[in-house]
C-alpha cells in the first residue's frame, strides 16, 4: 500500500526544479504551476506581470514510502537560492519568490525546522527567506511550461542556467534518481 502525498514548492522558474524532481525515485509526478495568488485561473503573461499574487511553483505528488518530505526539502534547497527575496538570478517579483506551501501540520513543522537546521549551518552568507504558508489553490502552467527544460534543452535559458544545475542535481543525489 503506497502512501501519496502532495508538497508544493516555489523556487524561481519551475521549469528547473520541475525536471530535477521528476528524476526522484518515489515521485509520481511533477507538475509546473502557480499559486498562492489572488486570481483565479492565472496565465502566464499574468504571472509574469507580478500583479496575480501567485507565485511559480511545483506541485510534487510522492510517495512517502519511497520518498520523505524532508528529502524533497533537502533537494529544493540545493535547486535555488532561498536567501534572495522575490527572485532567483535575473529572475526578479514576487512570482520567483521561494515558498513552501505546507499540505498540513506536519509539512509546517518539518519545513520550519529545516529552515532552522539549515541556518544554524550557516551554508548561505544570508539569511534565508523562505516564506512556509498553508497551500492555497494549485493551478497548473500552461501545458508548454510542462517538461519544459527537457523539451527545449536547446532554449537560451536552458542551455545557460537549467541544464548544469540538473547535471549538478544528478551527480549530487544519484542515489536518489529513477533507474
Amino acid at each position: 500500500m503506497s502512501n501519496i502525498k502532495l508538497a508544493t514548492l516555489g523556487g524561481g522558474c519551475f521549469w528547473c526544479i520541475e525536471a530535477a524532481l521528476n528524476l526522484v525515485e518515489g515521485v509520481i509526478s511533477a507538475t509546473s504551476g502557480y499559486s498562492g495568488g489572488q486570481t483565479p485561473d492565472p496565465t502566464y503573461q499574468q504571472i509574469c506581470q507580478g500583479d496575480s499574487g501567485h507565485a511559480e511553483v511545483i506541485q510534487v505528488e510522492f510517495d512517502q514510502d519511497i520518498i520523505s518530505f524532508e528529502q524533497l526539502l533537502l533537494f529544493f534547497f540545493q535547486l535555488h537560492d532561498p536567501t534572495q527575496l522575490n527572485r532567483q538570478g535575473n529572475d526578479v517579483g514576487t512570482q520567483y519568490r521561494s515558498v513552501i506551501y505546507y499540505h498540513d501540520e506536519e509539512q509546517k513543522q518539518l519545513a520550519e525546522s529545516q529552515i532552522k537546521e539549515l541556518m544554524k549551518l550557516k551554508i548561505w552568507d544570508n539569511p534565508i527567506v523562505t516564506e512556509v504558508s498553508p497551500v492555497s489553490v494549485f493551478y497548473p502552467a500552461e501545458a508548454y511550461h510542462q517538461n519544459y527544460a527537457n523539451e527545449n534543452k536547446e532554449q537560451a535559458y536552458c542551455a545557460i542556467v537549467v541544464t548544469p544545475k540538473l547535471e549538478k542535481f544528478k551527480y549530487q543525489f544519484k542515489d536518489y534518481l529513477k533507474t
